[in-house]
């Protein structure tokens, strides 16, 4: 146990399963399989943990507290392009069927903010590269080609016909996993962005779309303006008009995590709710992020992600005792809570919360971005 705990768990592993399957999906049976030790192995350390085995938060990969050192550790010569990867929050996500092939059809309103990671992208100028080279600051994220930024910059290489270029990358990671928030994703998106950009625009931006849904759900959106209605698996996206820059939220992470399937599993199909969709985002996007109304902040995973870990729901219940947030709400699958509005006393907030062992606080915006332009931090 000792020398478990001096070298912690990571869920990226499970994550990376995950996300080859996409996001808002049930497990497939053979990837079931390959977790299922992992699944024991972790609820046997959470046993010996409720007894003071070591402690719990070790398990959970979470953002390095020094990112910013860790950003300025690169040197961003070294690179021909520095990419900003922003995460997003799901103003509201309606789960409208199990289809018969075990993913879920959803109707969703994805919005970016400015919270996320650093991607360094430069072609390898090595003649002798047989392969991209990747690294990363956040121990347990795999840097083989089970990672989606990897895998994004060989699908672009492939479809572009440049099979014998080659890129080094180097992703500086504070987006902690199973968080809801897409950050993978992002990352992806990113670097589908970044090759294509290096390889002299090959590929339009329809045609980034278009493949891109080869990798995951999310990644589609993260190539939109950062406002899109997302419907089917999340792949098909319909870019709406961009919600106000600069609207402040406030993402509250716990430190463990869970998977999507383990909330899909848990849902409960006669307790979700009937609101429409196409109203939703209506009423969204003439009223605002803001002034929406609290009942247009739908999201059918909450209960079944309350229902697996009860204490995110008492944390949703406790934020909003907080005075100055307008809406509070899980997002996706969880486990991040994202507050619109800025706290009345943010230094309480921040004293109350963020200091609180197992919690992160993240302060963000929403952000977008412009025609021909990648997201800036």
């Amino acid at each position: 146990l000792r020398q478990i705990n001096n070298k912690p768990i990571s869920f990226f592993l499970l994550q990376s399963i995950l996300l080859s399957n996409t996001t808002y999906q049930e497990l497939t049976s053979e990837a079931a399989e390959k977790i299922t030790t992992m699944k024991q192995f972790l609820f046997i350390l959470s046993l010996l943990s409720s007894i003071g085995a070591f402690a719990p938060h070790n398990f959970v990969s979470r953002p390095s507290p020094h990112l910013r050192s860790a950003a300025s550790d690169v040197n961003e010569a070294d690179y021909d392009l520095s990419l900003f990867s922003p995460c997003k929050i799901n103003l509201f996500l309606r789960i409208i069927r199990k289809r018969e092939d075990g993913f879920h059809d959803l109707a969703s309103l994805f919005q970016t903010i400015g919270f996320g990671d650093m991607l360094y992208l430069k072609l390898d100028e090595d003649a002798s590269a047989e392969c991209d080279s990747f690294e990363c600051n956040m121990e347990g994220v795999p840097t083989d080609k089970t990672n989606l930024v990897i895998r994004a910059l060989d699908l672009v290489r492939s479809k572009t016909g440049n099979d014998e270029k080659f890129f080094k990358a180097n992703l500086v990671k504070q987006v902690p996993a199973q968080a809801g928030l897409g950050g993978g994703s992002g990352n992806a998106a990113a670097a589908m962005w970044g090759a294509n950009e290096l390889l002299g625009r090959p590929a339009s931006l329809e045609e980034l779309v278009e493949w891109s849904g080869a990798l995951g759900s999310d990644i589609t959106f993260f190539l939109s303006e950062g406002t899109a209605y997302c419907t089917g698996r999340g792949e098909i996206m319909t870019p709406v008009a961009p919600l106000a820059d600069g609207t402040k939220v406030y993402i509250v992470k716990p430190d463990i995590g869970l998977s999507t399937p383990e909330v899909f599993r848990a849902l409960k199909y006669d307790q979700l709710s009937a609101a429409d969709p196409e109203e939703l985002l209506d009423r969204f996007m003439r009223k605002g992020a803001i002034d929406a109304g609290a009942d247009a902040y739908v999201n059918d995973l909450e209960q079944p992600a309350f229902d697996c870990l009860p204490q995110l729901g008492a944390l949703k219940e406790e934020l909003k005792g907080v005075g100055g947030f307008d809406h509070i709400m899980m997002s996706g699958s969880g486990t991040s809570i994202f507050c619109i509005g800025e706290p009345k006393d943010i230094d309480g907030f921040m004293k109350k919360f963020d200091e609180r062992e197992g919690l992160n606080v993240f302060p963000a915006e929403f952000t977008s971005r412009k025609e021909g332009v990648w997201f800036q931090p």
